[in-house]
């Protein structure tokens, strides 16, 4: 008999993975260590305008679907009336069955607005009205969202000219969730687009007060701008990147690529794997220095189409999984770190799924027994925060690294509705350690496997992040 759609076991496929899910996982807050949702947002308790604003707006997962459906772009990102987004949407919807979209959709109506209706063209009214009634309440508010999803602590993504005024201020009202930022100096990297780059030290020098005419001044701007973020509660820093940057340089080198790069002239080749490789050392130099962790997201293939770049910009769905080779550079550059002594807590994320066996491999090389799980396999993320890849990933840090000192899952979202991905990771979860006890491969000893399951969904990231000691 088929098993109703996102009924209480959805996912859970054996007993025990029941009882690890309901009795475990379901009870533990969240700890949203990384995502895209803008402090502004939380500062002013946003009430949003209608349903297309709050779970349309900036989601490039669902504009690549639309797109792929045969949506004008008008009605994707384009200046079409809110309500005929979304009914372009509800239309888009019965066609992608079996992409998570289709699953993510129906629980993010479930458990914010109860709707359990299936989302489609002849549905698309009602639900758009009776959502959008019920934002307009304050119980659907920004940080009312975060409450009633028992979000603890989220850490959004921030780029080191940020003022963190707002991060202040929410720190101020009192509100009961920690906002933490996250430090993402991507930027510096950036010696291929003088154009982009120049403008943005321009803006961090005058933040930091430093005069820019070298190298080494370009690190102490950088320093600067790391103090203030850690003297205002940052202890993460993230890195989108292709690969690591792991090339040999010296300072002569470096010094005349930057002030090349100053009058205008983008670096290539060689010049700027140097330039970056020794940017990103001082930059993980500083994380280690001050204790923080550092996320490095390695493997994304950025603005792959160039029209569309130009037109809309990056960030917008154009975005894809790169092939490029990972593990000799991530073990030269945390073999120089470490060589150092400049080698932290150190998170690793691949969107390649091809590097998930090797990722934990190169990670065990460097584990040192200060800190439990210090050197970390990330989540799946972007393409392959799926079931298939979720499984994947957990799959490969349990034969390779030790599962039960992973830091769990995140949102990596730019909506407040996306935190039912953290009741979807849990559900994975549980039914992976569920099915070896019903196989026999595990014990059915909850006390053993229900603390690992709570571990992984809260209490390792709590202890690992030690965000509640800087609020």
């Amino acid at each position: 008999m088929a098993k109703q759609f996102l009924d209480k076991d959805f996912l859970l496929e054996s007993m025990p993975a029941c009882t690890l899910y309901h009795e475990y996982a379901a009870p533990m807050p969240i700890f949203d260590y990384h995502c895209h949702i803008p402090p502004s947002d939380i500062l002013t308790d946003r009430q949003f305008c209608n349903l297309t604003e709050i779970w349309l707006g900036g989601d490039h997962y669902k504009w690549r679907v639309m797109r792929a459906c045969g949506v004008d772009e008008r009605f994707i990102t384009g200046d079409a009336p809110a309500e005929e987004k979304f009914e372009a949407w509800a239309r888009v919807v019965p066609r992608i069955v079996r992409n998570p979209l289709y699953q993510w959709t129906h629980l993010e109506l479930r458990r914010v607005f109860g709707v359990d209706e299936l989302l489609n063209p002849d549905t698309a009214r009602e639900i758009y009205s009776h959502c959008t009634s019920l934002l307009g309440k304050k119980e659907f508010s920004a940080r009312s969202i975060i409450r009633k999803f028992r979000v603890e602590a989220l850490c959004t993504t921030d780029d080191p000219s940020s003022t963190l005024e707002e991060h202040r201020k929410i720190r101020e009202s009192g509100f009961e969730t920690i906002v933490a930022p996250a430090f993402r100096p991507d930027r510096a990297l950036e010696g291929h687009l003088p154009e982009r780059f120049n403008p943005w030290l321009e803006r961090l020098a005058e933040l930091a007060e430093v005069r820019i005419d070298s190298f080494g001044r370009f690190i102490e701007c950088l320093w600067k701008r790391h103090q203030f973020f850690h003297d205002n509660g940052c202890r993460l820093s993230d890195y989108g990147i292709e690969t690591c940057y792991a090339s040999d340089w010296n300072s002569e080198e470096v010094e005349g690529s930057f002030s090349l790069l100053r009058r205008g002239r983008a670096l290539s080749g060689e010049a700027l794997l140097r330039y970056r490789s020794a940017v990103l050392y001082e930059l993980l130099s500083m994380d280690a220095s001050q204790g923080w962790t550092q996320q490095l997201h390695l493997g994304a293939m950025r603005n792959n189409n160039s029209r569309m770049l130009a037109r809309l910009g990056p960030d917008t769905g154009y975005d894809a999984m790169g092939d490029f080779e990972q593990g000799r550079n991530l073990s030269r550059l945390l073999d120089r770190l470490e060589r150092t002594g400049k080698l932290g807590k150190t998170i690793v994320y691949s969107l390649n799924p091809r590097d998930n066996d090797m990722i934990p491999s190169i990670l065990g090389c460097f584990q040192d027994g200060t800190v439990p799980g210090k050197m970390q396999m990330g989540s799946a993320w972007w393409f392959t925060d799926t079931k298939d890849g979720m499984t994947r990933q957990i799959e490969a840090l349990s034969a390779v690294g030790v599962l039960s000192r992973f830091v769990g899952m995140l949102t990596d979202s730019r909506s407040l509705l996306s935190y039912p991905r953290h009741e979807y990771f849990r559900r994975i979860l549980c039914n992976i350690i569920g099915g070896d006890v019903e196989r026999g491969e595990l014990p059915e000893d909850y006390s053993l496997l229900g603390g690992m399951v709570r571990d992984i969904c809260y209490n390792n990231a709590k202890e690992y992040f030690d965000l509640h000691s800087v609020q």
